[in-house]
C-alpha cells in the first residue's frame, strides 16, 4: 500500500510539473533522477528533503529505505554516478549528489536536520535495521 502511495504520488508530481506533490503525508518533497547503474534508464524516486541549514542551495535526503536491511536502489545509482537531476515544485536542476555516513564529521547535524524535519521517523528507520543510513547531500551544479 505504502509503495502504490509513493508511485501514485511520484506520478502527479511529474506529470503536473511539480504544481502537484511537493507535499507528501505533510512533508516537502523533491523529484531525484538518476541513471540506473546497470539499465543506464532513468529512475525516479520522490524523497522528503529539507534544506541545509549552512549551505541552503543544497538539499538533503536520506538513503532510509523504510528502515530495510538494504539500501535504496537510487543510493546505488548515485554511487555509481553522482551526476543527478532534481526537480523542486516547479524547478528542475542538475546536482552532484554526495553520500555522508555515520562517522563523517556532519552526519549527525545533517541527519538531526532531515529527523526533525520528517517527524522523527529517520530515527525509527535506524532502530530497524544494522545498515548505515546515509543522509544525501544534492549540491547544484
Amino acid at each position: 500500500m505504502y509503495t502504490r502511495l509513493l508511485s501514485t504520488h511520484a506520478f502527479l508530481y511529474e506529470r503536473s510539473g511539480g504544481m502537484i506533490g511537493h507535499r507528501l503525508l505533510g512533508v516537502p518533497t523533491v523529484l531525484l533522477r538518476t541513471t540506473g547503474r546497470k539499465s543506464g534508464l532513468e529512475r525516479t524516486s520522490a524523497l522528503v528533503y529539507v534544506a541545509d541549514d549552512q549551505n541552503p542551495k543544497t538539499l538533503l535526503v536520506v538513503a532510509s529505505n523504510g528502515g530495510a536491511n538494504r539500501p535504496p536502489a537510487w543510493l546505488l545509482n548515485i554511487t555509481a554516478d553522482p551526476a543527478v537531476s532534481v526537480q523542486f515544485k516547479r524547478q528542475t536542476y542538475e546536482a552532484t549528489a554526495t553520500a555522508i555516513y555515520p562517522g563523517d564529521p556532519d552526519y549527525d547535524r545533517l541527519l538531526t536536520l532531515c529527523d526533525n524535519n520528517n517527524r522523527g521517523r529517520y530515527s525509527r528507520y535506524r532502530a530497524m535495521t544494522e545498515r548505515p543510513i546515509p543522509v544525501v547531500a544534492l549540491a547544484p551544479r
